[in-house]
């Protein structure tokens, strides 16, 4: 059924919409993201603008945020402290980023620069992700292999203003998280992303926070700097499709619950493998559509 998006001035098939957001969120339940690194290239490759395909990405994912965080929210896995320092930084960042869309939306080149960006990150993550994997998953298959355990001080610890954060049981110094927040707040605003693919690991690994809170704690930061984002959009871009991002959100909560069960049966290092799969092969349709000579040289678009 065919159902016309006012913003996006478009019309496309409501069930492809649900699909592909019951896919995304297939993709939270089972690899615990939030999937807008893939849903925004997704909505390009059906016809959506660039400009409405990022910013009605950050509303969807702002609606699936709040259902994960009354979850983490239960079972006491937010740090609200740390959660607050990044939630700073991530509105400072979004509001930097907002204004990077607009300057380029004004220039004529948001759609070639959003492109180029999602073909390096798509490519630089999934590789690094394949390669990840694999080798976990030879260490799983080797009895000889040895352990390596994460070490819980970096450099991050030799920091000024260091504060104590109870819930993650560290005492560290502010800046990283202020700064891991206003990275991720510009990648939101700029290319629709929720982040959670460089927040999680910059949390383990230069943050040192332990694992069981990180998730519930970047996703207390994802729904108000992705909620702000949305609001900046819509009213200083008007890039907001709600139709678009209502069906996103009802196909997303659907997906969701299968993917939980479709993990609890696989084991991690596949599951990881299989997004890998999928990130990469969406950087490399990306990078064909950039390189591949069109049908038709020249085409009217709003964007």
């Amino acid at each position: 059924m065919q159902i016309y998006l006012p913003i996006a001035e478009v019309s496309v098939n409501s069930l492809l919409l649900l699909l592909i957001g019951a896919m995304v969120g297939l993709l939270s339940g089972m690899f615990g993201v939030g999937g807008g690194f893939i849903l925004t290239p997704l909505l390009f490759f059906i016809g959506i603008p660039p400009a409405v395909a990022v910013a009605s990405a950050a509303n969807q994912i702002a609606g699936s945020s709040f259902s994960a965080f009354l979850a983490h929210l239960q079972r006491r896995t937010v740090d609200f402290r740390m959660g607050t320092i990044m939630l700073a930084g991530g509105l400072l960042g979004s509001t930097l980023g907002v204004a990077i869309f607009t300057r380029l939306r004004t220039l004529g080149q948001f759609d070639l620069v959003v492109s180029l960006l999602y073909v390096v990150m798509l490519g630089t993550i999934g590789t690094l992700m394949l390669a990840e994997s694999v080798r976990a998953l030879r260490r799983r298959n080797d009895p000889n292999a040895v352990l390596v355990r994460r070490r819980r001080h970096t450099w991050a610890h030799g920091l000024p203003l260091k504060m104590r954060f109870h819930t993650s049981k560290l005492y560290v110094s502010a800046i990283p998280p202020f700064v891991i927040g206003a990275v991720v707040g510009i990648l939101g605003a700029v290319m629709g992303v929720g982040g959670g693919f460089i927040m999680i690991p910059a949390m383990i690994y230069i943050i040192g926070m332990p694992t069981k809170v990180v998730v519930g704690t970047s996703v207390f930061q994802f729904l108000f700097v992705t909620g702000f984002t949305a609001v900046m959009h819509a009213t200083q871009s008007g890039t907001v499709d709600v139709m678009l991002a209502l069906i996103l959100l009802v196909g997303g909560v659907i997906g969701a619950q299968v993917g939980v069960g479709l993990a609890a049966r696989l084991r991690a290092e596949q599951l990881r493998i299989l997004l890998a799969l999928l990130v990469v092969a969406v950087c490399l349709k990306l990078f064909a559509d950039l390189v591949i000579e069109p049908e038709e040289l020249f085409s009217l678009t709003v964007s």
